[in-house]
């Protein structure tokens, strides 16, 4: 059984992660400071997760975020938005596949979505709500955020996981948040080479020198770009 992991971990003088459980498919949360505000990365599966993280933050002094960017749409990385402290805000592919799972929730319930696989029955056990809720804000192709004296490049790009992937990357810092483009799709964990081709070209053009994966210890940005051009087994 995976570790209850409930750790803030400092990468950076900027950047924080909330790491990730295996047990309830938790992804890693990110965290950047800047002098005038902080940001997180996504949101987290549950309103229970997004609670810990931010209880986790409280406890060393953070300030909650005062916005939340999302990785792509998949519901562990989305589905505590109602709890989100400020805004959130993803891409506009990201915010109309939301937009779908919504309405499919309203017409047919949780059930479908519980069936999914027993790591969301695990994360949902005890009646916890399944809340779907749309980002407050949408961007498409690249924009640039700067939370004071640091800079923070969103920008959308070509992964297997997901054609709505959005990287995140701090320059200043040398970190980039892949969510979790590098992997397969859902559920068959089937990967387009080509287009693990492109994401790794993306990922070296950044020149950041730590990747951080949604469900993997953050790595040196080759080891990452190795993973994204392995094959799915």
């Amino acid at each position: 059984m995976a570790q209850d992991r409930s750790q803030l971990t400092r990468l950076t003088d900027r950047v924080w992660v909330y790491p990730y459980e295996t047990l309830r498919d938790r992804p890693n949360l990110g965290y950047i400071r800047g002098d005038r505000w902080s940001l997180a990365i996504d949101a987290g599966h549950s309103a229970a997760h997004i609670g810990a993280f931010y209880a986790a933050l409280e406890d060393a002094g953070l300030p909650l975020p005062s916005l939340t960017v999302l990785t792509h749409w998949h519901w562990d990385h989305t589905l505590a938005m109602h709890k989100a402290h400020g805004l959130c805000l993803a891409n506009a592919r990201t915010a109309a596949y939301l937009a779908e799972f919504r309405d499919r929730m309203a017409r047919e319930g949780t059930g479908f979505f519980l069936g999914l696989h027993e790591t969301i029955r695990r994360e949902y056990e005890g009646g916890q709500p399944v809340v779907v809720t749309l980002p407050d804000l949408t961007f498409s192709g690249e924009m640039t955020l700067d939370a004071g004296n640091c800079p923070i490049r969103l920008f959308q790009a070509e992964a297997p996981h997901t054609d709505d992937s959005t990287l995140i990357h701090v320059p200043g810092e040398g970190v980039l948040f892949l969510g979790d483009a590098e992997g397969g799709t859902f559920p068959n964990w089937e990967k387009d080479m080509d287009l693990a081709a492109r994401l790794a070209e993306t990922v070296r053009g950044t020149g950041a020198s730590l990747c951080v994966e949604g469900h993997w210890e953050p790595v040196p940005t080759e080891d990452s770009i190795r993973a994204i051009l392995e094959e799915e087994e």
